[in-house]
């Protein structure tokens, strides 16, 4: 199929500017829904699949927070904005919970090559998640935090400019992707218990070393749950 006329579809148009506005790559997204990472990009540009499935699109509607008529399920019967809710309240009664949570994206950088000083952590704007979809990775909001990737080391894992979700409730030693201090630097690195209380901090990109600190000497700031990046 021509991918001139397939960017006519509103669907998949909608996915493709869904995705834009969230600074998430279609990979990103097919690793979300548990598929390989051409899935989307398949769907999009090859017309394949000829539609999302159910619990795909439902995922998707989730993450963005919006309907899933938007990505091409069934409209809502009614849908009420958030206005005509509370009107529609009775008395007394409790508000519905926000649909979304603004996650701080703290502009120091986590970084995957020589390192980002970690001397200015106030939050510079944010980025906006559906409550469900947190809710559906057992993550609470007010332990999170957005930093954005800077440098190479953890390629093919994580590129320069990615955004990555930071756990800070996640601070205990174990095997995975952590953010770490190290020296007043912040590092996102792979770490693993090395011997006799020393730390092993793991490059994905094998062109850089791998290294062991001593554990007294490491604070993780928190575990890489979620990663985001351009197209």
């Amino acid at each position: 199929m021509d991918s001139r006329i397939e960017t006519v579809d509103p669907v998949r148009e909608r996915l493709v500017a869904l995705a834009a506005s969230r600074r998430i790559s279609l990979a990103a997204l097919s690793g979300l829904l548990d598929r390989n990472a051409s899935y989307l990009q398949q769907f999009v540009r090859k017309g394949s699949p000829r539609k999302l499935e159910e619990n795909d699109r439902r995922t998707l509607a989730e993450f963005f927070g919006v309907d899933e008529a938007e990505l091409g399920g069934a409209p809502r019967e009614s849908v009420l904005t958030p206005g005509m809710r509370a009107a529609a309240a009775p008395p007394g009664a409790k508000p519905a919970p926000a649909e979304w949570a603004d996650i701080p994206r703290l502009p120091l950088g986590a970084s995957a090559g020589p390192g980002a000083l970690a001397d200015a952590e106030r939050p510079s704007g944010a980025l906006r998640f559906s409550h469900r979809w947190l809710r559906r990775l057992g993550l609470d909001p007010a332990t999170l935090s957005v930093v954005e990737v800077e440098g190479d080391s953890m390629e093919p894992t994580l590129r320069d400019g990615d955004e990555i979700i930071v756990d800070r409730s996640l601070t205990a030693m174990r095997a995975g992707i952590h953010v770490i201090r190290l020296d007043d630097v912040l590092l996102v690195k792979r770490i693993e218990a090395g011997p006799a209380g020393l730390l092993r901090v793991i490059s994905d990109n094998p062109a850089y070393p791998r290294s062991e600190r001593p554990e007294r000497d490491t604070t993780i700031v928190g575990r890489v749950v979620w990663k985001g990046g351009r197209l």
